[in-house]
C-alpha cells in the first residue's frame, strides 16, 4: 500500500493538484477570498449528487481553513477511498460548468486529453492507499 511517506505520493498529488489548477479563471467568493478547485469540485458534486462523502468529512474538518488545504485533504479522501476517478469525472461532465471555470488552455476542455486523465485516474482505483485523512 502506499502511504504518506511515499515520494511517489507526493508527485502524484503535486501533479494532480497542477492539473486542477491549471488555467483554472480566478474567481471570488463574495467576501472576497480566492476560489480554488475546491470550489469547482464541491460546484461539480453538489449538481450531480444528493451530497458526496468526501466534501461532508472535508467540510467537518475544523483545523482546515484555506480552499487550496480542503482540496488536497478532498484529493486524499479520494485516493484512500478509490473515488477520485469517478469523482472528477461528474465533475467534468458539464462542459458549460468547465467553460465557467477553466480557460481554454485547460486539458478538462478537451475530450481527448479529458479521456486520458480519467482513463489514468481510473488505474489508481486498483492500488491501495494507507493515508491519514
Amino acid at each position: 500500500p502506499v502511504t504518506d511517506g511515499s515520494q511517489e505520493l507526493h508527485s502524484l498529488c503535486a501533479h494532480l493538484e497542477f492539473l486542477l489548477q491549471f488555467d483554472l479563471k480566478e474567481k471570488r467568493s463574495f467576501f472576497g477570498q480566492r476560489k480554488d478547485y475546491w470550489d469547482f469540485l464541491c460546484q461539480g458534486l453538489a449538481r450531480c449528487r444528493q451530497e458526496h462523502e468526501g466534501i461532508r468529512f472535508v467540510t467537518s474538518l475544523d483545523k482546515l481553513k484555506t480552499p487550496v488545504g480542503r482540496g488536497r485533504a478532498f484529493l486524499r479522501y479520494c485516493l484512500v477511498h478509490r473515488q477520485l476517478a469517478e469523482s472528477l469525472q461528474l465533475c467534468l461532465l458539464n462542459t458549460e460548468s468547465l467553460c465557467e471555470w477553466y480557460y481554454a488552455r485547460s486539458p478538462f476542455l478537451s475530450p481527448q486529453r479529458r479521456a486520458e486523465i480519467l482513463g489514468t485516474l481510473y488505474e489508481l482505483d486498483g492500488i491501495t492507499f494507507h493515508l491519514a485523512l
